[in-house]
């Protein structure tokens, strides 16, 4: 399957059927849920004879959810809540003896895992990992304009944040630069108090606690570095080496695990016996498997954030899916993965093409062999740049903060695909600003905390400094308008019949309270790059995707994209996409392969940019980027000025918002001595070309000897590339403009005399060199 097309049509069965779907997707126990149960034999491989039927059988047994809303297998539904519509009266009639009263049980954990927004245990205040003003905020509750909190000072940049229970309540929050747990106490009149901090590996980001809250697991993004502090000791119990990149993290509800998600990459990694010696290993999670072309693996960034379910055996993996299909889908789409835990295999199955599929019971009594369907494309994606998630018991389902679109979308945990599943969106975004496209209130929201019974969301808003409350949906209610418009249907598919129960009335649209937490810490000029930088709606900078979902933090995805030249509604453009099958087929390209560049740090000089050097300056990339970020050309009312003052805000925040990652200290060891003799010596001319003087770059560039492109992409006509900077490049593999060297070993390894001269290195001295790069 091609992107580009316009969405396949329903068929009026298939409408019929989505409509029997609609109707009873949140029935009260009505019939099966239409979920993945392979383990319970559930579903049955049952070959269809028509394509039309296979699309339609793949959609409802892999994407439609539960009809019925009952507890998971192996959790116990509980009681309704006393004076709640569904609280039962009493037993057999008889009125319930009154219970002795008991002692107040010591305050949990709201969460085990943290994030930029945290609620107390006894719902009096909010804590806030305001990482671009350096602070930790205390916001009482419930919101107040008149009453912001205060902003506690922190030793550095705080990441993630969480509030603990206890006897004695507690909140952690993570420290970026320099690397450090802080343990803090809530304070009547200071807001915070620090009692400890734990020094960690540098650029602390992610959090969790085990469920004794006697230990905290932490990730340190840059060092990539997963570490277990001792609460009660306040010390580093160890320190264990992961893939790039680990941010958000989630430990099973029994303590024996914990899994990491990384910015960069599709896998996982599971880190086992956390109480003893640490065991680490990778665990596949294909991004989004039923809208990957057939028989491929996506590649995922943006893994900021994990959630369990109750029980802990799905662990729901928020992230981008690079390359996903879908109508104009340049770059992929949002995407909630499902794990099985006690398998450690993804929910959803591979997408084959032409092969037969799984198909639930339901399905087979709504399908005939004449329905039609195809899977979504209207949109490009339900949400953009997930940022944060957080699972909601009451209702099973899932929140998503969309740091491009500022809206927090809620979707169906039970689906095999979340995203596919979607239960209503919030937007948050306010006061948008008439003439460029960002959000003057609730901009970027980067942090979601529920409160107690469930009703209410609070949203932390990175790009405009706002604490934002939305009112939820109710799924008692969504239930019961579900079941009644269930008989509906059944009785007349055309009219209501009298005396049915209406619909509940939907939360309002926008948050429901807000506060103004501070003004941007670098002006207001700064403040429109910001937002531009977070925000995927301003159509003009790109085609739906934020400057960030790219250059996460500044750095980079790690991937690389196709640059390449085709045919669209408005024209012929060059364009960057995700895979090869994002390109349309007539086209008969393939692409130039194009290595997300990291910022960070690397955008100080006047100028060229571009792998080829082709912009003379910062300002005319960023516009030059503007147009190739998209599917197609530019928007018809684009102007010049508008262009340039544009690219003109987002390079003053590139410059001055950004922050570089953390560089190691000490003095460097005799192998780093010997690699930098090796990297100034005129036999192998590393230094001549990156100038150590101007960030080791003379930002030249040159032509280079002709290697054969990567399987799968163009030969790039043009020859010479710039020179490009090797700071922070310990950090940022893989390496080159097409990706082909992994690490930097692989890279002095496999390059001869390609740049500079190293074929007569000895092994020895090839990995002084690699030690000297890795100073950078």
């Amino acid at each position: 399957m091609r992107s580009g097309g316009a969405p396949g049509a329903l068929g009026g069965d298939a409408r019929a059927a989505l409509r029997i779907v609609a109707a009873v997707r949140a029935c009260g126990g009505a019939a099966r849920p239409l979920t993945w149960n392979a383990r319970a034999g559930e579903d049955q491989a049952i070959p269809l004879r028509h394509p039309a039927t296979r699309s339609l059988a793949a959609l409802l047994a892999l994407v439609v959810s539960a009809c019925s809303r009952g507890p998971a297998p192996g959790t116990d539904a509980g009681a309704a809540p006393a004076g709640s519509a569904g609280a039962p009266a009493g037993s057999a009639g008889a009125p319930a003896a009154p219970l002795p009263p008991a002692a107040a049980a010591p305050l949990r954990a709201p969460v085990r895992e943290g994030g930029a927004l945290a609620r107390a245990p006894g719902e009096d205040a909010l804590y806030v990992a305001d990482e671009d003003h350096g602070v930790v905020r205390v916001v009482p509750l419930p919101l107040d304009p008149a009453r912001p909190g205060a902003g506690v000072p922190a030793p550095g940049r705080p990441a993630q944040v969480i509030a603990l229970g206890g006897p004695e309540l507690r909140v952690l929050a993570t420290v970026r630069d320099p690397g450090l747990l802080l343990i803090l106490r809530p304070d009547a009149s200071a807001g915070l108090v620090e009692v400890a901090r734990v020094p960690l590996p540098a650029d602390a980001w992610g959090i969790a606690v085990t469920p004794d809250e006697k230990t905290a697991i932490v990730t340190s993004a840059w060092t990539h570095k997963v570490s277990a502090v001792d609460l009660e000791a306040g010390r580093t119990r160890w320190t264990v080496d992961v893939a790039r990149e680990p941010r958000g993290v989630a430990v099973l509800p029994d303590g024996s695990a914990a899994y990491v998600s990384h910015l960069v990459g599709a896998d996982l990694t599971r880190i086992d016996d956390l109480g003893g010696a640490p065991r680490v290993r990778r665990v596949a999670l294909p991004a989004s498997p039923l809208r990957a072309p057939s028989g491929e693996r996506l590649a995922a960034s943006l893994g900021y954030a994990l959630a369990l379910s109750e029980d802990g055996r799905r662990l729901f993996a928020a992230r981008h899916a690079l390359g996903a299909m879908g109508h104009a889908a340049w770059f992929g789409a949002a995407t909630v993965d499902v794990l099985i835990t006690g398998r450690d295999e993804p929910l959803a199955p591979p997408h084959h093409g032409n092969l037969p599929v799984l198909r639930s019971a339901f399905a087979e009594q709504v399908i005939t062999p004449e329905s039609v369907i195809a899977l979504p494309g209207a949109s490009v994606t339900p949400v953009t740049q997930p940022r944060a998630v957080a699972y909601r018991k009451r209702a099973r389902t899932l929140l998503v903060a969309g740091e491009g679109d500022d809206l927090v979308l809620e979707v169906d945990a039970t689906a095999v695909d979340p995203t596919l599943a979607i239960v209503r969106s919030y937007p948050v975004g306010g006061r948008y600003d008439p003439y460029i496209r960002v959000a003057g209130t609730c901009g970027a929201p980067s942090g979601l905390a529920l409160s107690a019974d469930e009703a209410t969301a609070w949203v932390f808003c990175r790009s405009t400094g706002d604490v934002a409350a939305l009112r939820l949906h109710d799924p008692a209610a969504g239930a019961a308008a579900a079941s009644a418009g269930a008989a509906a249907a059944a009785s007349a598919a055309s009219a209501t019949p009298a005396g049915a129960a209406p619909a509940a009335a939907p939360p309002p649209e926008g948050p429901a309270a807000l506060v103004h937490l501070a003004d941007d810490p670098l002006g207001p000029e700064v403040a429109k790059g910001r937002r531009l930088f977070y925000s995927a709606l301003d159509g003009t900078v790109s085609g739906n995707l934020g400057c960030a979902g790219c250059h996460p933090d500044g750095r980079d995805d790690g991937y690389v994209w196709r640059e390449a030249t085709f045919s669209t509604a408005d024209g012929e453009h060059a364009n960057f996409v995700g895979r090869l099958e994002n390109i349309p087929e007539v086209a008969k390209k393939k692409g130039f392969p194009r290595r997300t560049p990291m910022l960070a740090g690397n955008v100080g000089a006047a100028g060229p940019y571009g792998w080829h050097g082709e912009s003379e300056d910062l300002v005319g990339r960023l516009q030059m980027g503007m147009g190739l970020h998209r599917w197609g050309g530019l928007p018809i009312d684009h102007t010049p000025a508008g262009l340039a003052a544009r690219a003109t805000y987002l390079a003053m925040f590139i410059r001055r918002g950004l922050v570089t990652p953390p560089r190691a200290e000490g003095a460097p060891d005799e192998r780093v001595k010997r690699g930098q003799e090796i990297f100034h010596s005129d036999e192998a001319k590393c230094s001549r070309c990156h100038v150590p003087a101007s960030d080791y770059t003379d930002r030249m560039a040159y032509p280079m000897p002709k290697r054969p492109p990567l399987p799968g992409y163009d030969d790039d006509p043009r020859p010479e590339y710039k020179t490009p900077s090797l700071r922070f490049v310990v950090g940022r593999p893989p390496y080159l403009h097409d990706g082909r060297a992994g690490t930097l070993a692989e890279l002095v390894e496999q390059n001869a005399d390609w740049m500079g001269k190293t074929s007569h290195l000895s092994p020895e001295d090839r990995a002084a060199l690699v030690a000297f790069l890795e100073t950078l």
